[in-house]
């Protein structure tokens, strides 16, 4: 059906530049190398612990265990050029105790003084207090389907989007589920309370329905990195792990995900911090994004495609600084130079964002791609 509806979706793998910087990606799909939350459950973890442990010790045996993981990893990837990849895996003894479960608990930790995001604001959501995103310990999911607009390497993406977010971005198309999906007196209007076993049964509809990966998206994710880790558990699918994020995340959060998460869709909003701050309520903006990218780059897969939004009277502040920095640090990534803009939200509600108030122009389109063309960024498969 895919190649009816998105041709490209095909036609995209016959460039050889795509294959090399996403090979991993494309070899799962192939089922001949494996998602790397699978290694996760069979790397071992050699030191007893207790739910009560130290974070400490929980992050001590976290950073021994990526070694493990590291070494099982680069098997696995042996093995897969002779196509014995599953066969070997299956060989493994399953661990009493493994690598996802140590992330699990962690994850599960950090919710007593919440600092998945770098809002940091330390709220017990394990008691039901709930910070910026306004998600407490319940995850809720938005909608989960098989989406067809995404990049084309990605078609059909089995994308699932939770309610609530860690930005306040007053151009927000999606501000149903990111900002007002929660009542005042705390009804939840747009989403349903979803467990762990749940939305692992939600992954495992959409890749029976052709996903060719799981797409985590919102509003952000970031606030349900428990739920989605813990998720992990029920699931023994070899499919590609996709997070789709504003990537404001706590460097923490960021050592749960790299192990596990086999393609990154971070966005890369703003050039700077003023303009961060003016239209998304952030601070530090450009510090925690770009040290993400890099983490993810060169820590994680290293498989990513980088979406930049073009604003209107943004591309001198906004994208020629993103790009260029993109060039220099993230050099295997691909960037989605995008003008899907359009005034949305409390641009349009209210007269203090003219500037924004319309769509980029083609002119600042064709300056965004020369910049990245200047660059030798690869965009033009992917925006």
């Amino acid at each position: 059906m895919w190649r009816l509806i998105r041709p490209d979706a095909a036609s995209v793998w016959e460039l050889e530049d795509v294959k090399k910087r996403l090979g991993r990606y494309f070899d799962i799909m192939q089922d001949t190398k494996l998602a790397r939350y699978l290694i996760a459950k069979k790397t071992p973890i050699i030191e007893e612990f207790s739910v009560d442990s130290p974070m400490e010790k929980l992050w001590f045996l976290h950073e021994i265990s990526q070694g493990q993981f590291d070494s099982i990893l680069e098997k696995m990837n042996e093995f897969a050029g002779k196509g014995e990849a599953f066969k070997k895996l299956e060989e493994l003894e399953t661990p009493k105790i493994s690598f996802l479960d140590l992330k699990a608990l962690i994850a599960e930790r950090i919710l007593e003084s919440c600092h998945f995001c770098e809002r940091r604001c330390e709220k017990n959501r394990l008691k039901g207090e709930k910070g910026y995103c306004k998600v407490g310990w319940e995850s809720y999911v938005s909608s989960a389907f098989l989406h067809y607009g995404e990049e084309s390497v990605l078609v059909p993406s089995g994308t699932i989007f939770f309610s609530g977010c860690t930005f306040r971005c007053v151009f927000c198309q999606n501000y149903s589920i990111s900002q007002e999906w929660l009542a005042i007196d705390g009804k939840v209007i747009d989403g349903v309370k979803v467990s762990a076993e749940q939305l692992a049964s939600y992954a495992r509809h959409l890749e029976r329905e052709g996903a060719r990966n799981i797409n985590y998206v919102g509003g952000d994710p970031t606030p349900n990195i428990h739920t989605i880790i813990n998720s992990l558990k029920y699931l023994d699918s070899n499919i590609t792990q996709l997070w789709n994020s504003n990537f404001y995340i706590s460097k923490e959060a960021m050592e749960l995900l790299l192990d596990i998460m086999d393609f990154w869709l971070p966005d890369f909003k703003y050039g700077n911090d003023e303009c961060a701050k003016k239209y998304s309520k952030v601070s530090r903006y450009f510090e925690v994004v770009s040290r993400n990218h890099k983490l993810a780059h060169d820590f994680g897969s290293g498989e990513m495609i980088i979406r930049h939004l073009v604003m209107p009277n943004h591309v001198e502040c906004c994208t020629k600084p993103i790009l260029k920095w993109v060039a220099e640090n993230c050099p295997k990534a691909m960037v989605n130079i995008m003008g899907q803009y359009r005034p949305e939200y409390k641009v349009t509600r209210t007269k203090d964002y003219p500037e924004i108030k319309k769509r980029p122009s083609s002119k600042e389109m064709r300056q965004a791609q020369k910049t990245a063309d200047d660059l030798g960024i690869l965009w033009d498969p992917v925006s």
